[in-house]
């Protein structure tokens, strides 16, 4: 017989009973009674109370949970509760997901409506330093038009930044706004492709990185990793905070490049229209700084192998009264370049021309300026020029052989 745990029953009022175990297949049983009469019982554990009356004896049989009944329970129990904690961590998860997507919907709705802010006051602000004058109206109602006979070109041009796969769009270089580049990533990425850091136009007011996306889309289809750098336009910025910034973004390309499949050792600069004016007083700022006691910034003028401005203004003193007659006036001018004095000391024409910039000049790349003789944004000197797919080709001749035939005679 199995051993057995039995609790003592006793009742003041009712005779001695008898408490006698049983065992069964199942489990154990305990016979209450009140006279020595045996009651077998072959169920599963049950508690059989036999009581005698005067006339009948009636037995009431109640159900006894037993160890095994129990643990089943807890087991049980442990698990509805195990249950119940898994599906309090999936509400739990999906709250913090729903909360994080919430939180995440509002901190972009936030950065869109202060972008938005920020560009309706700078436009109010440059409308207050252009006033209400006949030829800057004429020329945005010019450049409305043409914008909408390029529509179609536009929508290509644009399809292509917006979902190409190429196209790396905002990459951050800096902490100040707008401190943003594009990368255009060839198809083919098996080693090291050559770089060129491009600096847009827009006149000082209106650059933008993805101007350059048509350019982008021509060269990295012919293995060159192209970077166009945005910065801050006036009246977020003067021309200080410009050459800053695109000093800032031709760093990044130098030192970052290589994580992206750049080759570090083939870097070319590029600007076009103001752009080629910041990109070059950037290079220019830079050797200075090499050449004297400050401590050497982050990158260098020889990480860059070769420069190439297109329609670029060089003598910014000789081109106030003629910006000042197509719209761009004076005062505005004025304002972007910092005064009568930044208007010498940002032209890199006179820049190259100071005795006290000779060892600074020594140390720029080779440079290569390009000018049409039908540009009226920026009027070419004696030197002609090629177009724009002249300076594509020449630009790919110079990169993949080192070498750019002369377009001049």
């Amino acid at each position: 017989m199995q051993p057995l745990n039995l609790l003592p029953i006793s009742n003041p009022n009712s005779p001695p009973s008898m408490l006698i175990p049983t065992s069964s297949a199942s489990a154990d049983t305990m016979l209450v009674r009140s006279e020595p009469h045996i009651i077998h019982s072959s169920s599963s554990s049950t508690i059989l109370l036999v009581q005698d009356d005067d006339d009948d004896s009636k037995i009431e049989t109640k159900p006894l949970l037993t160890r095994a009944f129990s643990y089943s329970s807890s087991s049980s129990s442990s698990s509805s509760n195990l249950v119940m904690q898994q599906r309090r961590r999936r509400i739990a998860s999906a709250n913090s997901l729903l909360s994080g997507a919430v939180e995440g919907c509002r901190r972009e709705m936030g950065k869109a409506a202060s972008d938005t802010y920020v560009v309706t006051r700078l436009s109010f602000r440059l409308l207050r330093y252009l006033g209400v004058g006949y030829r800057w109206i004429a020329r945005f109602l010019a450049l409305g038009c043409y914008a909408m006979l390029l529509i179609p070109g536009f929508i290509q041009v644009g399809y292509y930044y917006f979902y190409s796969s190429q196209v790396l769009r905002g990459i951050v270089y800096g902490d100040q706004p707008r401190n943003r580049l594009d990368l255009y990533l060839p198809k083919n990425m098996n080693g090291p492709k050559p770089v060129v850091a491009f600096v847009t136009g827009g006149a000082w007011i209106i650059g933008y990185k993805a101007w350059g996306s048509l350019l982008g889309q021509q060269l990295s289809e012919r293995d060159i990793i192209v970077a166009c750098i945005d910065y801050r336009n006036f009246p977020q910025g003067t021309i200080s905070d410009m050459v800053k910034d695109a000093s800032q973004g031709i760093s990044f390309v130098c030192n970052k490049i290589a994580e992206y499949g750049g080759d570090p050792n083939r870097i070319y600069l590029m600007g076009q229209s103001a752009g080629a004016h910041i990109a070059t007083c950037a290079l220019l700022e830079q050797a200075i700084k090499e050449t004297g006691a400050e401590p050497r910034a982050s990158w260098s003028t020889t990480q860059i192998k070769t420069y190439f401005g297109l329609s670029g203004g060089y003598n910014i003193l000789k081109l106030v009264d003629h910006f000042h007659s197509r719209g761009l006036y004076r005062s505005i001018f004025l304002s972007i370049m910092e005064g009568e004095q930044g208007l010498r000391q940002y032209s890199p024409e006179l820049m190259v021309q100071d005795p006290n910039t000779k060892n600074a000049v020594s140390l720029l790349p080779p440079m290569v300026l390009f000018h049409g003789t039908a540009d009226y944004s920026i009027p070419c000197d004696s030197r002609s020029g090629p177009p724009l797919h002249t300076l594509i080709y020449c630009t790919i001749q110079l990169i993949n052989k080192e070498m750019c035939h002369s377009f001049w005679d």
